[in-house]
C-alpha cells in the first residue's frame, strides 16, 4: 500500500502554512518502517488542482490542512474522513483551502479519491507576510503529533524519533530557502 502525507498551506502566511510545515516536521523528526507499505511526503503548497495525479497514485491519504469549523477556537485540530467531514467544518478561510475542498470533490466525482483523512487545525489569520506561527498553532503540536502518528501505526508502521526541530524552526528553515 502506498501512503502520502500530504502538507497543504500557504507558507508565506504564518499560520496557513502549518500544513506543510506539520508534514515537515514529521518527516525531520522521525524515521517510519514497513516491510509492506510506502511512505512519501509531499509539500502540496497552494497547488490543489494540479495535486491531483500525484494523490490519486496512493492507496491513503493524510492531508494536513487549517480549516475552519463551527465555535472553534485558534489552535484547535479537528480529525476525520474526507466523505465523513462534520457539518461544523468549513473550508472557507483562505483561497488555497476552498480550492483543496473542489479538487477533493473533484477526485471523489471521478472515482480518483484514495482513502483520505483530514488532519486539520484551525488557523490565526495573519494578513501580513510572515513565518511565525501563533503560539496557539505551537501549543497544538503534540495533538497533531499524536494524531499523525497514531494513523501511521494503525496502519501497520512502525517509527522512532530521530530529531527534536521545533515547527517553529521549520518554518524558519521554509523562510531561508533550506526546504
Amino acid at each position: 500500500m502506498k501512503v502520502l502525507i500530504l502538507g497543504i498551506g500557504n507558507v508565506l502566511f504564518g499560520d496557513e502554512g502549518v500544513g506543510v510545515h506539520f508534514a515537515n516536521y514529521l518527516k525531520l523528526n522521525y524515521k517510519f518502517y514497513s516491510k509492506e507499505h510506502e511512505l512519501e511526503f509531499v509539500d502540496g503548497g497552494t497547488l490543489a488542482m494540479a495535486l491531483t495525479p500525484i494523490i490519486s497514485s496512493f492507496d491513503k491519504v493524510l492531508m494536513i490542512d487549517c480549516i475552519d469549523a463551527d465555535d472553534a477556537n485558534v489552535g484547535d485540530v479537528y480529525y476525520f474522513n474526507y466523505l465523513d467531514m462534520p457539518n461544523r467544518i468549513k473550508w472557507s478561510g483562505s483561497a488555497h483551502e476552498v480550492e483543496m475542498l473542489q479538487t477533493l470533490n473533484s477526485m471523489e466525482f471521478l472515482g480518483d479519491l484514495p482513502d483520505t483523512q483530514i488532519l486539520g487545525i484551525v488557523p490565526k489569520r495573519i494578513e501580513p507576510m510572515t513565518f511565525k506561527q501563533s503560539l496557539e498553532i505551537l501549543n497544538a503540536v503534540p495533538k497533531l503529533e499524536i494524531t499523525a502518528l497514531k494513523f501511521l501505526e494503525n496502519l501497520g508502521f512502525s517509527y522512532e524519533k530521530v530529531g527534536n526541530i521545533t515547527l517553529q524552526d521549520i518554518a524558519f528553515k521554509h523562510e531561508k530557502g533550506e526546504l
